[in-house]
């Protein structure tokens, strides 16, 4: 008799119980096949990759540089990286050995937290935030210790860090990601300025999300990496920032003796990111620097009206000072269930928004709402839940 492969299952690595797919990935796809539907859902930007960038692939396509680069990146790529964010944000690294380039953030995530974790390691994550990390924690073995941050406009106190980290005064390591991915919110140097003092004198890792830098509305962005150079892992790319989201292409700073560490990981996982698309990155970093610009000019308009529109529908929310997201308080009177609500809205209304709940807690009872769509998609959107929201009221009085 053979072995079935259900009973195989059974032997794989205990950790993956641990974790689920993705709710995000699913609910997209589960509301995908309803006509007419309009989706808010998947942080996608509604750009094309600039014309310069998509020419360097090309050409390199034409040299011939179809072989394997170096494990850590091109030294072209991790010269542009380091040059970019230290002009860009006064952060400063050795291309040559403290620049990794990554397969987008999620593979810098991924090695990272792979690198600092040990089974039973305590990760300090404020939530609501994008749920990779705790997937990629728990696959590790380590324990995610959530910190709500709902009742604090979405942002992490120094105040709300130091009273978890007396309660795991053994935490490995911290997470951030800002601007956030669902809030919005982000932190200003004197929030980071704060955090750094809480966390200077402990032995623990910062992990600092910061692929939406460019994508910042208000005040300058400001990396931790300012205050905390030698303990923080700087996550960044060109995703957002030039609408290559498909190219798959992250950098990964840190200090040397650390970044030696973190390549062990990269390279028995990833080997080495693909050659041309490692040189279209070295040219939207080194000759599209401002490439940004044009989509958060049109990212900003989008933002006002989403967030004034909705705001008077009922949707309360933190106003974003980043990123592409709006994290939205269900109205009263609608199904507080964030799940419950975005099914019903997307069937009744044909308008595909996330669960809150799909973000860890504080985010029940919210949904998060995409602007990288279309002036002409949102405002279908919103025309269609403000009809949605009024036969509810209707239903109300009916009853």
């Amino acid at each position: 008799m053979s072995i079935d492969s259900e009973t195989l299952v059974q032997h794989m690595n205990n950790q993956l119980s641990a974790i689920q797919p993705s709710d995000i990935l699913a609910f997209n796809a589960e509301i995908a096949n309803i006509p007419g539907i309009v989706r808010l859902t998947l942080g996608e930007p509604d750009f094309n990759t600039p014309e310069h960038v998509k020419d360097a692939a090309i050409q390199s396509i034409k040299n011939n540089e179809s072989h394997y680069a170096p494990s850590n990146g091109t030294m072209a790529l991790r010269q542009a990286a380091a040059n970019f964010l230290a002009k860009k944000y006064d952060v400063h690294y050795d291309p040559e050995n403290e620049v990794i380039i990554t397969a987008g953030a999620t593979g810098g995530i991924y090695t990272a937290l792979s690198s600092i974790l040990n089974p039973g390691d305590e990760v300090l994550i404020p939530t609501p935030i994008f749920p990779l990390y705790i997937a990629i924690a728990k696959l590790n073995g380590a324990v995610p210790v959530f910190m709500d941050t709902s009742e604090n406009d979405f942002v992490l106190s120094p105040e709300q860090l130091t009273q978890t980290l007396a309660a795991h005064p053994k935490a490995k390591a911290v997470v951030l990601n800002f601007p956030s991915n669902p809030t919005g919110v982000t932190y200003r140097r004197d929030d980071l300025k704060a955090l750094a003092d809480v966390l200077a004198d402990k032995p623990i890792f910062v992990l600092s999300d910061e692929i939406y830098s460019e994508l910042t509305y208000g005040d300058a962005h400001v990396s931790i990496a300012q205050y905390l150079p030698e303990q923080t892992i700087l996550l960044n790319g060109v995703s957002k920032s030039h609408a290559m989201t498909g190219w798959r292409i992250g950098v990964m700073c840190a200090p040397k003796a650390i970044t030696a560490q973190l390549g062990k990981i990269h390279q028995f996982t990833v080997t080495t990111t693909t050659a041309n698309a490692q040189a279209a990155a070295a040219e939207a970093l080194s000759n599209g620097m401002d490439d940004a610009q044009v989509m958060k000019k049109e990212y900003l308009a989008r933002r006002d009206y989403l967030y004034e529109a909705l705001n008077k529908l009922g949707f309360k929310s933190a106003k974003p000072e980043g990123a592409f997201y709006l994290f939205s308080k269900i109205p009263a009177g609608l199904p507080q269930d964030s799940m419950a609500f975005c099914r019903e809205l997307a069937h009744e209304a044909r308008v595909a928004l996330i669960p809150g709940s799909s973000f860890g807690p504080g985010g029940e009872g919210y949904v998060r709402i995409s602007y990288a769509a279309s002036m002409a998609n949102l405002e279908t959107a919103v025309k269609r839940i403000g009809d949605y929201v009024a036969s509810k009221q209707t239903e109300t009085e009916t009853n």
